[in-house]
This record gives structure tokens, C-alpha cells and sequence, in this order.
């Protein structure tokens, strides 16, 4: 149907696209993304257009039926992208819902009374260095709750970490063995903290790199006013970027990747009551891991096991929005993706578990549709991101029709259902879905991340643990070429093939259908995101820097005289300042509030405008800067995008890499 006929076809299909992104201006002034209902809206009319794309990609757009390798190509394309799109309908509705627990929390404060529950915070260790462990159970000593026990559990053994718990008067268990890897780490702990004189009401979970602020317990203790919940789960932030942020020097602009879940896709599940718990930021009521008889132990992903357990036994699970931890996001492209591919195997091993979604159990409609919602994210969406690679080469090197479409009907089918998906993601989520940034986060992993997929469908068990490296040396560039490959290559066949249509006249092909501006935008776009992605395996040199919170003042002292300068950095080691400018190798003491004493400290060089300062903290002072840093505050990080922002880091980031 030609909607403005005087237009032409195309004139008419592009008008389409430009009224849709007139509704784009008006939608934030008249939409709550806090109610549900103009949610629902939102998704019903997303459901129409993909519904309507659907019908037009298998009614008009495949080659004609027959044993041939046109019409084998064309069908396996549109198969896999009919899957991901069944994917796509079904976070739809998810996120047509959102609940939000501030205001739970805020009314239910103190519910128990004058006897404080009593609260054991387990930190789950297994090679992590000092470093790291240190600000943790810093951390947890200092969250404000006084019936607490801070408990690590090390599942390495290490005389070291017990000596040092020992000094900072928490509790220190190990076991003998590794069996169950962190689920058993944490059960052997249980069973211990059962035998207690006087055994913990509620038992909070941080993995070994997870901060808590000071709210945390208080905050996720007051949902427990409801006796049917029995864990209560806040988001994970974190306090350096990740591998994509960082190689693209983004940190200032684009939320970590995982911002999207936890900010939007976990409340929203809570809406339906289907959010699960994700390990770390987690608190859970003894008497229900009790119930249970522990963690689960079939899946290398625990956490979303324990959800689906509890409920099983009749436990619901709520979700916290709050910024209440803060942690280390893996910081190399090899940990990132490892990572990724557990949780999928996780899952995997989930649904083909004795709780699966096809087993019986006492689990709702809603658990069940929970896991395959689960597991068609992780089996569509990489394997897609695969095929749209290939596929246009197929066009390009064998004449192969891949989609026999016009562009009118391109642009009217496909460009309005993406244009309105675009904006109603973005409308909901404050502009985190940027398409070509989002491509490469799921590129970068998808091959290793969908063998994940299908052989933990497969072959659920017999796969090793692999834990997430935290910390290391990232002083140098790292070039991933291992990783990069596979893009390179693609990249390369890509442009030859485009290359080839160009300049070839026998490759010109004229006969495999009216898909061939699709395919040729297909092409450069896909150019764009494999160079992209090639550009990320390059991996930037990283510190861990922390710049001061807001603009204050601080004193600095020599023997000759003190100042009042400003800070415009602070790390755990060193501090910027600004107003005075000092030779190098001058020696004072430096007066920071919240900070007890001065701080010995010497210049290590001179700024344009004032110093750089090496700080000799002793232990008290070091204490004081992780709570600072890490216990403190709001959230770290941006939760949202910075257009303007974005476009200036990555035009100063394609800068250096042409110098």
C-alpha cells in the first residue's frame, strides 16, 4: 500500500520513516516509562510492525521454492531471523511491565522492630590478589548494619588471606576441596554458619571484587517485610569500564553493556515476578536456603538456578533498583566474552536440568516462559549477528538470491519497524541501544558464545568452570589477533566482494533478484561493524583512576607554607591538584576530609596549573580512600548516553588511531 501516492513508491516509503521520527520528538513529553500501561502501548504497536514484517519477509521476499541453492540460502536466512524475532517479540512483552521497589523499601524501613536481624556477608574468594579482596571486606566491615559478621569463604586455601582476615578481625573458612565451585563454597559455608550458637537471619552474597555501599543491608533487608520473599537481588555497577567502553575510549559517554539489564530488563521482569537472582549484590533469608538444602549445583550459573529453586519451594524473588554495590568489570576481551559464554552454558545446563522448563515442577507459567525467553536470547541472537555477515557474501561471490525485495519495501517494512523499535528502546531505556556500538558488544563474542549456546544444549555437562581474571597487567597495548581474526577475514571478503560488484561486470549481478540495494547497504553497514569490531581487539593500556566525586578543597603543607588547592583527581596512589604549582620531589602533608590525619605525600612532577602528587597512605588512610572510593557515593559510571558526548570521544578515539 502506497500511503502518499503523489510521492512515488520510494518518495512514500521514506515519508514513512520521517513521520515515524516525527513521533520520536513527541513521545518523551507524553510517555511515562514508569507506567506500564503507555509501555504497553509502546510494545503493541512494535508488535504490529514486526508482525508486519514478518508476514511481508516470508510472503515476498524469498526465492522462488525449489532444490536449489537460491531458495535454500533465502530460507535459512529468514528462518533465523523469524527465531530472533520470536526472541524479540518475547522481551517485548517482558518490558511492556516495569516495577520499581524505592518507595517498597522506603515504607517498609525497620520493619523488624527493635531486635536487628542478624546478617552474614559472604565473600566468595577463589585466585583474586589482595588488592582486590581488600577493598572488598574493607567494604563490607563498614556497611552500616551492627548485627553483622563479615565471613570469607576461600576456595584456594591461602595462608595469607587467613592471616589477613585475621588482622582485620572478620572470619575466615576454606574446605578441602573445590567440588561445586562457587555454589559449593558457599553451601560448605552455610552448613557451618547453621551450626552457629546463634545462625545469621538473612545471609548476603559479594563475589570477591564487589564493594557494598554503606545502605546495602538496610536497603535490601527492608523487602523482607513480605514473608513469601526470599531474596532480594540490587543491580551491579562498576567502577572502571568494560573492554568496549575502554578500547573506545567511551567511559564519559556509553554505559557498560550490562547497564541495559540490570537498570531496565530486570525491573521490568520484576514487574512479571520472573526476575532472577545474578550472585553477587544479593541477599537471601537463611530459613529459605534452608528450605532448599542449599544452592543449587547443576548449573556453572547458580544464581539463576537459586531463583528458580526458590520458587519452586514457594520463595518469590524481588529486585532492587538501587546503586548498593560496585565492582570490577572484566577488563580484557578474553575475560568479557568467557564470561558471557558461562552464563549462556549456565543457562543451558538450566533448562536441562531437573527444573527445566518442559519438567514437572511446581514452577508458574511465567518461570517456565522466564527460561525460554532465556534461551531463545542466547541460540538467535549471536548465531543472527553471525548470519548477517555472511549472508550478503553469498550475493557478492555466488550470485545467490539472499532477499528479493525493492527498496520502497525495504524502507516501508523493515526501516519503519527498526526506526520505531529504535526509538521506543532508546524512549525506555535513556538512549542506550546506539546500533552500531550494540552490533560489535554482541559480534565480538558470538561465535564463542553461540558454540556455548548449542553444545550446552547438547552436551549440558562436562564443560570446566571457568572463573572471571580480575585485575593484571594492562599497561601496554594488547592487540587481540586471535579474536580479530575471524573479523579481519570477514572485513576483508566483504569489501572484495562489494569491491568485485563494483568494478567487475561479470560480478554485477543483475539476476539474483531486486535485493541488491539491500544487499549493497547490508554490505557497507557491515563494513562499519567488522571494522568497528577489529578496531575493539585492540586493547588500550588502562589504570584504575578515580576522579574526585565533585570540585573540594584540600590543604597541602610544607615546611615552608600551606595551601588551599583543589583536587581534579584521586586514586588510591596519587592526587592532581590545582592553584600552586611545585617542583618536583617536594615533600608535605596533604589534609583530605573523611580522611583521618595527613597524608605524607611528595610531588611527582608539575602540571600545567598545579601538581601531581604520590600519596604514602598508611593503613587507617587507606581504609578511609576505600570507602571513599568504593563505599560512598552514588552510582558509579554513566547510566546513560551522552549523544554529544559520544560523538566527540569517538572522533578523538579514531584520531589516535591514525597517528
Amino acid at each position: 500500500m502506497t500511503f502518499f501516492p503523489h510521492l512515488g513508491e520510494l518518495g512514500s516509503a521514506a515519508m514513512q520513516l520521517v513521520l515515524l521520527a516525527g513521533v520520536a520528538l513527541v513521545l518523551p513529553s507524553v510517555v511515562n516509562p514508569a507506567d506500564s500501561r503507555h509501555r504497553t502501548v509502546l510494545f503493541a504497536i512494535a508488535f504490529f510492525f514486526a508482525l508486519r514484517y514478518a508476514w511481508w519477509r516470508g510472503t515476498q521476499t524469498l526465492a522462488p521454492v525449489g532444490l536449489s541453492v537460491d531458495f535454500a540460502a533465502s530460507i535459512s536466512l529468514f528462518l533465523i531471523e523469524l527465531m530472533a524475532l520470536i526472541g524479540s517479540l518475547s522481551a517485548f512483552v517482558i518490558m511492556s511491565r516495569i516495577k520499581l521497589r524505592s518507595r517498597e523499601a522506603d515504607e517498609h524501613a525497620g520493619w523488624w522492630g527493635e531486635e536487628l536481624p542478624r546478617v552474614a556477608i559472604l565473600i566468595a574468594t577463589y585466585n583474586e590478589d589482595k588488592d582486590v579482596l581488600e577493598r572488598t571486606i574493607v567494604g563490607a566491615k563498614a556497611v552500616d548494619h551492627p548485627r553483622k559478621e563479615v565471613v570469607v569463604l576461600d576456595d584456594s586455601r591461602r595462608d595469607w588471606l587467613r592471616d589477613f582476615c585475621a588482622e582485620e578481625n572478620v572470619r575466615y573458612m576454606r574446605r578441602p576441596d573445590n567440588k561445586g565451585a562457587k555454589a559449593g563454597n558457599i553451601n560448605a559455608a552455610l552448613e557451618r554458619l547453621a551450626q552457629d550458637p546463634e545462625p545469621p537471619d538473612f545471609v548476603a552474597v559479594l563475589d570477591a571484587d564487589f564493594v557494598p555501599h554503606r545502605g546495602f543491608i538496610t536497603r535490601c533487608l527492608s523487602l523482607f517485610h513480605d514473608p513469601e520473599v526470599g531474596l532480594v537481588q540490587t543491580p551491579q555497577h562498576f567502577f572502571n569500564p568494560d573492554p568496549i567502553q575502554h578500547n573506545f575510549g567511551l567511559s564519559r559517554s556509553y554505559p557498560d553493556e550490562q547497564r541495559f539489564f540490570f537498570d531496565h530488563m530486570q525491573p521490568s521482569r520484576d514487574g512479571w515476578g520472573i526476575a532472577f537472582c545474578c550472585g553477587t549484590s544479593s541477599m537471601c533469608r537463611f530459613s529459605a536456603l534452608q528450605d532448599i538444602g542449599g544452592l543449587p549445583t547443576e548449573s556453572v550459573t547458580e544464581d539463576f538456578m537459586l531463583t528458580l529453586t526458590l520458587q519452586n519451594h514457594g520463595w518469590r524473588t524481588a529486585y532492587l533498583a538501587e546503586p548498593l554495590t560496585e565492582g570490577l568489570a572484566p577488563e580484557g576481551l578474553k575475560e568479557y566474552v568467557t564470561q558471557r559464554a558461562r552464563w549462556c552454558l549456565g543457562l543451558m545446563q538450566i533448562v536441562r536440568s531437573s527444573i527445566g522448563p518442559f519438567r514437572r515442577s511446581n514452577l508458574r507459567l511465567r518461570d517456565r516462559w522466564s527460561m525460554v525467553d532465556s534461551v531463545f536470547y542466547w541460540t538467535t541472537t549471536f548465531p543472527f549477528r553471525i548470519a548477517a555477515i555472511i549472508f550478503p557474501l553469498l550475493y557478492w561471490y555466488g550470485n545467490v538470491i539472499v532477499v528479493n525485495a525493492t527498496l520502497p519495501d525495504v524502507l516501508s517494512y523493515f526501516g519503519s519497524y527498526f526506526v520505531w523499535i529504535l526509538l521506543v528502546l532508546n524512549l525506555l531505556s535513556r538512549g542506550m541501544v546506539v546500533p552500531v556500538l550494540n552490533d560489535v558488544s554482541q559480534l565480538i563474542g558470538a561465535v564463542p558464545i553461540s558454540r556455548a549456546a548449542f553444545t550446552g544444549l547438547f552436551r549440558p555437562q562436562g564443560h570446566p568452570f571457568s572463573v572471571t581474571a580480575k585485575g593484571g597487567d594492562r599497561s601496554q597495548v594488547i592487540v587481540q589477533w586471535r579474536m580479530m581474526m575471524p573479523f579481519l577475514l570477514a572485513f576483508a571478503l566483504t569489501l572484495g566482494g562489494l569491491l568485485l560488484g563494483i568494478f567487475v561486470d561479470r560480478f554485477a549481478y543483475n539476476d539474483a533478484g531486486d535485493g541488491k540495494w539491500v544487499i549493497l547497504f547490508w554490505t557497507v553497514y557491515n563494513l562499519v561493524v567488522l571494522a568497528t569490531t577489529c578496531m575493539a581487539c585492540i586493547e588500550l593500556p588502562r589504570a584504575e583512576v578515580h576522579v574526585a566525586d565533585k570540585p573540594e578543597r584540600v590543604t597541602f603543607s610544607t615546611e615552608e607554607a600551606s595551601w588551599n588547592l583543589w583536587i581534579t583527581a584521586l586514586t588510591m596512589d596519587t592526587v592532581r591538584l590545582r592553584g600552586v604549582s611545585f617542583p618536583a620531589d617536594t615533600h608535605g602533608d596533604l589534609e583530605i576530609e573523611g580522611v583521618p590525619g595527613p597524608i605524607e605525600a611528595f610531588v611527582l612532577s608539575a602540571t600545567e596549573d598545579g601538581a601531581r602528587l604520590q600519596l604514602m597512605a598508611n593503613e587507617a588512610q587507606r581504609d578511609a580512600l576505600f570507602l571513599r572510593f568504593y563505599a560512598e557515593g552514588n552510582e558509579p559510571g554513566v547510566g546513560r548516553v551522552r549523544a554529544s558526548a559520544l560523538l566527540s570521544d569517538i572522533a578523538q578515539r579514531l584520531s589516535l588511531s591514525h597517528r
